[in-house]
């Protein structure tokens, strides 16, 4: 199923021909309204007469949150505030919010790119869509909202929490489609069971995003549901949801490219990567105009393959996010994301798809603390301490090795772990306490 057929089908010589001309408007138009962009290119001696080709694009700086942060509130808008009609914000828990504007433009085109992602894997018309995303400045919710209304979708707008009524919904409504984080989509499984209304719940779609999902966890959560699950992503930066997401057949994310050109660099560097090659990914939007985004280093850590789809898309596809270069933790000389630890975890049925990594430090060396629940099924070894100690072992081995070192493993008791209602906070970092 197809939203914008011709385009997400356009030949690669076309769409590069698309991406090339629309690299250069961006940079036209971010030097004339946004005196940031101008002094950036100035001192690198850009103009858009100068960009002949795509690979051209490597002679502009790269854009960071901190630039963002730094020209806080609006120093990045590309029109005055008269003509922004929406504005989105950051939670700031790390420092000032990044604030993002959008001009009636922008949010027409967000909509179509949602659009097309969730017609992608399968929503329609006939969809009933329960949106468990938390609303406000957070994008998420009101992207897919509109995304899916574009469709002809049914939306229900029942944001995050109070998780029994959302249930209660769900059976009297008939709702066969969610919008929610993947650990709160998970956590929303597991009290329908305990309710005993899983049964009368009757999901067939889940549209997440917001946070990373490993397949291992996309596993659990249809194991639960029964539904399809699917990734989408995006963030505030950028647009929102809808710079990239599944198709049916779940092989790599489809990067809208009529409007977002994609690059992977060395992190540490900032070299730009042969196609294919796994790094950082950097995102420029083409087609923006509150907020340009030129060059913009996402942290992502992914690789992009370039060959058509069999679903018949042609847009380049990313693989399921790897992990943040900023969420790398280095313990004892070892690089290691919380997905691998995570992918270890949840192909061990006696616990729950709920952790906690706790970091500390003593004598100048760091260790790592893996926190993890038994899962009711399995809460009966609590009583047998060598089953118990047989389960940590393994777990303990097999995080051994996949990451290269030790690490502590506690087992603790089912739903002792916090739960979250939007993106989860798995990383307790004690080092510097």
């Amino acid at each position: 199923m197809f939203f914008q057929k011709d385009i997400e089908t356009m030949p690669r010589a076309e769409l590069e021909a698309l991406q090339l001309e629309r690299l250069k408007w961006t940079v036209d138009y971010s030097m004339k309204n946004i005196p940031f962009y101008r002094d950036r290119f100035e001192k690198a001696g850009v103009t858009a007469d100068k960009i002949k080709s795509l690979s051209d694009i490597q002679y502009i700086p790269y854009t960071t949150k901190e630039d963002i942060r730094d020209t806080y509130p609006f120093g990045l808008f590309g029109q005055p505030l008269k003509n922004i009609v929406r504005i989105h914000a950051s939670s700031g828990t790390t420092g000032k919010p990044t604030v993002v504007g959008y001009t009636q433009h922008d949010l027409d085109l967000w909509g179509d790119c949602v659009a097309r992602l969730c017609t992608a894997v399968g929503a329609s018309d006939e969809t009933l869509v329960q949106i468990a995303f938390g609303y406000g400045l957070f994008t998420g919710a009101l992207g897919l909202h509109y995304g899916l209304e574009k469709i002809g979708a049914t939306v229900v707008p029942c944001s995050s929490g109070n998780t029994e009524k959302q249930l209660m919904f769900m059976q009297d409504f008939k709702t066969d489609a969610l919008v929610a984080t993947p650990s709160y989509a998970q956590f929303m499984g597991e009290t329908a069971k305990e309710l005993g209304v899983l049964d009368k719940i009757n999901l067939k779609l889940g549209l997440f995003g917001s946070e990373g999902c490993t397949e291992e966890l996309r596993d659990q959560i249809e194991k639960t549901w029964g539904l399809f699950a699917t990734d989408n992503y995006g963030m505030s930066e950028l647009m929102g949801p809808g710079v990239s997401g599944d198709c049916h057949l779940r092989t790599g994310m489809h990067i809208n490219e009529d409007h977002f050109f994609a690059e992977t660099i060395n992190s540490q560097t900032g070299e730009v990567l042969e196609k294919g090659t796994q790094g950082e990914l950097v995102i420029t939007t083409l087609s923006k105009e509150g907020i340009p985004m030129i060059r913009y280093r996402t942290k992502d850590i992914t690789e992009i393959n370039y060959e058509p789809c069999d679903c018949g898309r042609t847009f380049a596809r990313m693989s399921k996010i790897r992990g943040r270069s900023d969420d790398m933790m280095k313990i004892r000389g070892v690089n290691v994301f919380p997905s691998q630890i995570e992918s270890v975890l949840m192909v061990f049925e006696e616990i729950a798809p709920h952790y906690q990594l706790v970091l500390t430090r003593e004598n100048y060396s760091d260790s790592l603390e893996v926190k993890v629940e038994i899962s009711d099924a399995s809460s009966v070894l609590l009583e047998d301490y060598r089953k118990l100690i047989d389960l940590r072992n393994r777990i303990h081995h097999n995080l051994k090795t996949v990451l290269g070192i030790d690490t502590k493993v506690s087992l603790v008791e089912p739903k002792s772990l916090e739960r979250f209602q939007g993106k989860s906070q798995r990383i307790l970092d004690l080092r510097n306490k």
